[in-house]
């Protein structure tokens, strides 16, 4: 739906529709990634803020999943040191983690914090190393270029990959009223700690949670087809398809893969949305139309 034509509507309208989903997800759990514009635009931060703490007011129970590239290529800037990207992932020494840890579980976690909390909300931030929540290993890069060749490996860094969740802190905050909001950094088995991808990480704490949805925020409407129009909704047969024809590409393919395996991992929906939309998390869940894509497995495309 075109968020100008929510606007146009009676607010009343709006609110008689938006009912069955607030008795529908009432004391359900609901994850959301959130990244891109969403988390650099003051207006589009104070919209969120208010939409995660409404949530909790009417009886559900947000988890906020952050991610940070840009803030973080920020204070590594500012430091002098230069960012290396390999297949799209940051390459992190030593002291690139140093900072990936102080800005995504300082800065950009304790922003989110308070403002959920100037709203109204009781939010706590967390990392993944907070009460064992992300135990982590060393991602490893396969690159095959050459089929007559072995695949070569590459090593990424303190760039880590989820072995398992752990979401016990989180149960426990969410029965007590609190709004988790969590920076992607896991630990190791003997402690090390790890730059997480924040969709994997989403996506892995959505199930381990069985939410009842996980929203993945971004900065285009959703899937797009070959004809760049919004796929309002979509299954996992489809999505293959769109990737094999190149519909699919690009920073998309991740998303989408971190929204099914959720899926399969028992998550009930998935939606991919438009975080520059003011207040895009609400239009999502409580307009029939919605406003992005819906992703299902074996479900309608």
């Amino acid at each position: 739906m075109n968020p100008s034509a929510v606007a146009d509507r009676n607010v009343a309208d709006i609110l008689v529709e938006a009912l069955p989903y607030i008795q529908q997800f009432s004391t359900k759990t609901i994850v959301i990634k959130y990244g891109g514009h969403a988390m650099v635009d003051d207006k589009l931060k104070r919209d969120f803020a208010n939409d995660i703490t409404l949530l909790k007011y009417i009886g559900i129970n947000p988890v906020v999943v952050h991610g940070g590239g840009p803030q973080i290529s920020k204070v590594l800037s500012a430091m002098g040191i230069t960012s290396t990207f390999i297949r799209g992932m940051r390459y992190t020494d030593d002291a690139t983690m140093d900072v990936v840890e102080m800005v995504l579980g300082g800065k950009v976690n304790k922003d989110i914090v308070a403002r959920i909390n100037q709203e109204g909300g009781r939010a706590v931030g967390l990392t993944g190393k907070d009460g064992s929540l992300i135990l982590a290993e060393k991602m490893k890069i396969y690159v095959q270029d050459d089929q007559e060749k072995p695949p070569e490996i590459i090593d990424p860094g303190m760039v880590g990959d989820v072995v398992s969740v752990n979401p016990e802190i989180i149960h426990t905050l969410t029965a007590k009223g609190f709004i988790p909001i969590i920076a992607p950094v896991g630990v190791g088995k003997n402690g090390e700690t790890y730059n997480i991808n924040a969709d994997v990480v989403a996506s892995r704490i959505a199930a381990s949670l069985e939410a009842e949805r996980l929203i993945l925020l971004t900065d285009v409407d959703g899937v797009l087809d070959a004809d760049n129009a919004l796929v309002s909704s979509i299954n996992d047969q489809r999505i293959g398809q769109m990737i094999g024809n190149k519909e699919i590409k690009g920073g998309m393919i991740p998303k989408v893969e971190c929204a099914l395996t959720a899926l399969k991992r028992g998550v009930k929906k998935t939606h991919i949305i438009n975080g520059k939309i003011p207040h895009a998390v609400l239009l999502e869940l409580f307009t029939d139309s919605g406003i992005g894509t819906q992703v299902f497995v074996n479900g309608p495309s």
